[in-house]
């Protein structure tokens, strides 16, 4: 058995659980019975992927249609120097302020 994911025009997206290699390219759709056409989606490799990367891209997928709510402004972080480059010796002559 195989997922296979349709799209309808009013209620979105949903799931159909069909054996492989028998999903129609469209399906009526289970809330209001209208033609929902299949998407194709990336398939499900979680298992193999470290968990950041799962957690960095269901949080991408999740702020497609949800953004985050930010309530304050975030904080800077401090500012650092810039380490520099050490002086090349022809500059090294030049009179120092």
């Amino acid at each position: 058995m195989a997922i296979y994911e349709y799209r309808c025009e009013s209620d979105g997206r949903f799931e159909v659980t069909l054996p492989i290699g028998t999903a129609p390219t469209s399906i009526a759709c289970p809330s209001c019975a209208n033609e929902a056409d299949r998407v194709f989606s990336t398939p499900m490799v979680a298992s193999f992927a470290p968990r950041e990367l799962v957690a960095a891209l269901d949080h991408a997928e999740k702020t497609k249609t949800d953004p985050d709510v930010v309530t304050s402004i975030p904080r800077r972080p401090k500012h650092e120097r810039t380490p520099m480059a050490p002086l090349t010796p022809t500059l090294r002559k030049l009179p120092r302020p």
